[in-house]
């Protein structure tokens, strides 16, 4: 009889687990949105970075006035990996068989199944095994045979100051912060 009794509450706490897991995974799918604002660099020296995801999302913060930036820009492995291959020294894609491009639209009709992986996923702290690569990223340097490893902290330079110098390029006159404007973007607490 407690042999019975067990195996009941057994399952029926399987059961419980199992729609709770299931209607927790339904919640955060129907209540995931894209950030508006991101922090970056938490523990940065010259302190943390806020990113606004919105302005540079929605073409406000562009060369082209109004024209959204692509977000395969920054979430360059959320395309095929022949996309990705095409904007050296990118090559990945995750997961490596990915058939689909990240645009904001498939975003908002599928936001857990769009592929979206944060940044740290891949470009760790230097010494930590990234969560979705067996090692940090490296890349040779432009101009010898040295290998760059691309820890978070050289991703977001290079990505953003990249971008911000083909801005500055465009438009003198832009606020876009310059490679030398390091306190534009990083800000102590």
């Amino acid at each position: 009889m407690n042999k019975h009794l067990m195996i009941r509450a057994v399952v029926a706490l399987g059961i419980a687990t199992a729609f709770y897991v299931g209607e927790a995974r339904v919640t955060g799918v129907d209540a995931q949105t894209m950030p508006d604002v991101i922090t970056l660099g938490k523990d940065a020296k010259l302190g943390a970075v806020t990113f606004n995801h919105l302005k540079h999302n929605s073409g406000e913060y562009n060369i082209v006035k109004g024209q959204a930036i692509a977000c395969v820009a920054c979430h360059h492995t959320a395309q095929p990996g022949t996309e990705a291959a095409k904007m050296p020294p990118l090559k990945t894609a995750w997961p490596p068989d990915r058939t689909t491009t990240l645009t904001k639209e498939l975003f908002d009709k599928d936001a857990a199944g769009a592929g979206v992986a944060k940044c740290a996923d891949c470009h760790s702290r230097e010494a930590m095994t990234p969560k979705l690569l067996p090692t940090i990223p490296q890349i040779k340097h432009e101009s010898s045979t040295a290998l760059i490893t691309l820890n978070n902290q050289q991703a977001f330079h290079r990505a953003c100051t990249g971008c911000h110098a083909e801005v500055k390029k465009a438009n003198l006159a832009t606020k876009a912060p310059n490679a030398m404007q390091c306190t534009i973007c990083h800000k102590k607490a």
